[in-house]
């Protein structure tokens, strides 16, 4: 038997188990699934906001903009898959996202370290109450004085973890990800 890189079979003829069909379809498709992961953090996101009443700080606000740069990165990776650009544009896509994903994670590591004392958030960071307007009619004029929510508070916290901590863990899991689908062999077409 003949194997090639889309062979998802052991040389010994056994049926790949479906963790080794899992990895293989999603290192196959990681610019498509790099973009939908992009998409549900930022949906994620914008719900805890505008349903949950949890207004962003600062670094909430960095850390979203991680998803949009890596769901473009991905968008324009989706689209180079249909050229014949694809097979030399296949692993700069993919570590790039890896980078992308890295930068947010140690973003988000910054953000959970703030929140729990262990260094100071950056200066525009101080915070304040979420809308600190003397009345409504500044508010409806623009004219408002709305502060961020502080950095160096969770605002919402599950399982020890705060939306920063969390947005750690899932930047890690991206980031490996995009990695093992930069070391996925090239597929053979023949």
């Amino acid at each position: 038997m003949t194997m090639t890189s889309t062979d998802s079979e052991t040389t010994s003829g056994d049926a790949p188990s479906p963790i080794t069909r899992l990895i293989d379809f999603f290192t196959r498709h990681w610019p498509l699934t790099a973009l939908l992961s992009s998409a549900l953090m930022l949906a994620i996101a914008h719900a805890f906001e505008r349903f949950g009443g949890l207004a962003p700080c600062h670094l909430c606000l960095k850390q979203r903009e991680v998803y949009w740069v890596a769901g473009t990165v991905g968008l324009v990776a989706v689209i180079l898959q249909r050229t014949p650009l694809w097979p030399r544009a296949r692993r700069v896509a993919d570590f790039a996202l890896a980078a992308i994903f890295l930068y947010g994670m140690g973003l988000a590591i910054y953000h959970a370290g703030a929140e729990w004392k262990w260094w100071p958030g950056p200066a525009t960071c101080s915070g304040g109450s979420a809308a600190a307007a003397s009345n409504l009619e500044a508010m409806l004029k623009g004219t408002a004085t709305i502060k961020a929510p502080a950095c160096d508070k969770a605002a919402w916290v599950f399982l020890g973890l705060s939306m920063a901590g969390w947005n750690a863990l899932i930047s890690l899991k991206l980031a490996v990800w995009s990695v093992m689908a930069g070391l996925r062999k090239p597929e053979v077409v023949e």
